[in-house]
């Protein structure tokens, strides 16, 4: 299944996208897409989804997790995206925290901080937890997880690494993470380590790569995170982001407004930001 959220902000429904396209209405089945009902989408699946209402198209598209608890993301988990940071791969994941208020839909516009010198991008592959998570093996921990999306993990690399302190400065700003536009069921996703991702900016490639080259893989980093902390139904999970970031490129390039990034991945969909600065 492809569930998601759309309308204007502040006044989102549940959907889901049929096998046509189209975006079905699920508010008569479930009130919204939280972790009480990704824990048990029961109802969801049982819908007659023929019957639902079609939603008109054009209708904004919606981060696809409402309430989200923790927004997690991991640092490095490409080799070669750590060689064009200057930096070792990791040993073991390096975990840090995005703000929840950072959240917008994927389509939404991005705003940057009104300060920012060295804004980035970095599509990734986000999980969403399903089942309350906690000292889960490798072995089962697919089994805690509702589905895949899109993320856009935005990054200020002035306020991430030059600035003291740990990397949750640069990655928490408002509107630095779209994501969605759909949470796409693992039944449907298939294997999550053979899928591609890019990005685009101004309509130049960017960033291309396959979740085939993550160091730690999905089971892995699930496992991971639950040693350290309970992870609970619409957490999401973002699983670091392949080379061709602005940081690494020679000379290196940043987000300035006007910018429009395009990004996606295989199965999930694909997202759309225009780039503006925040005036204060």
């Amino acid at each position: 299944m492809k569930l998601l959220r759309y309308g204007p902000k502040g006044q989102e429904k549940p959907g889901l996208l049929d096998k046509d396209g189209a975006i079905r209405d699920l508010s008569g089945i479930v009130k919204d897409l939280d972790g009480s009902v990704l824990s048990d989408l029961s109802a969801i699946r049982g819908a007659d989804i023929d019957s639902l209402p079609v939603v008109a198209a054009g209708v904004r598209i919606a981060e696809p997790v409402a309430r989200v608890g923790k927004f997690l993301c991991i640092g490095l988990n490409y080799s070669d995206h750590a060689a064009e940071s200057g930096m070792p791969a990791p040993s073991e994941p390096i975990l840090f925290m995005k703000a929840t208020s950072a959240i917008i839909g994927p389509n939404d516009d991005v705003y940057l901080p009104p300060a920012s010198k060295k804004s980035d991008w970095e599509v990734e592959l986000g999980i969403v937890i399903g089942k309350e998570a906690r000292y889960v093996t490798k072995e089962t921990a697919l089994d805690y997880v509702a589905g895949a999306v899109v993320v856009n993990d935005l990054s200020e690399r002035e306020y991430q690494l030059e600035r003291l302190g740990t990397w949750d400065k640069g990655k928490g700003c408002d509107t630095f993470g779209p994501f969605g536009p759909y949470l796409v069921t693992l039944d449907e996703v298939g294997d999550l380590n053979n899928l591609g991702l890019w990005l685009d900016v101004n309509g130049q490639r960017m960033q291309t790569g396959s979740t085939a080259a993550l160091i730690f893989d999905v089971p892995t980093l699930v496992s991971y995170v639950s040693q350290f902390m309970s992870l609970q139904p619409g957490d999401v999970i973002s699983t670091g982001t392949p080379p061709g970031v602005g940081m690494g490129k020679k000379p290196q390039v940043w987000l300035k407004e006007g910018d429009v990034i395009e990004l996606g991945i295989d199965k999930l969909g694909s997202q759309k930001q225009k780039v503006y600065r925040t005036k204060i």
